[in-house]
């Protein structure tokens, strides 16, 4: 289990490869990142993102969306 400030991690991808990731308490604040990093990463290299609870262990969203 993680502290309740790294709850929400969002992840950012390239080809496969994680190139950043971070970690918020709020999960508010961590969708608003989420948001805010594709628009400002999508021209990557095959580009993945994801949002997840890391205290519940889920993803929460991604994009593009899991099928």
């Amino acid at each position: 289990m993680t502290s309740e400030q790294e709850r929400f991690r969002v992840t950012v991808s390239s080809a496969g490869r994680t190139v950043m990731s971070g970690w918020w308490a709020d999960e508010g604040v961590a969708r608003d990142k989420f948001r805010h990093w594709i628009g400002s990463h999508r021209d990557l290299i095959e580009p993945h993102f994801t949002l997840s609870d890391e205290n519940a262990g889920t993803l929460l969203t991604s994009w593009p969306e899991e099928p």
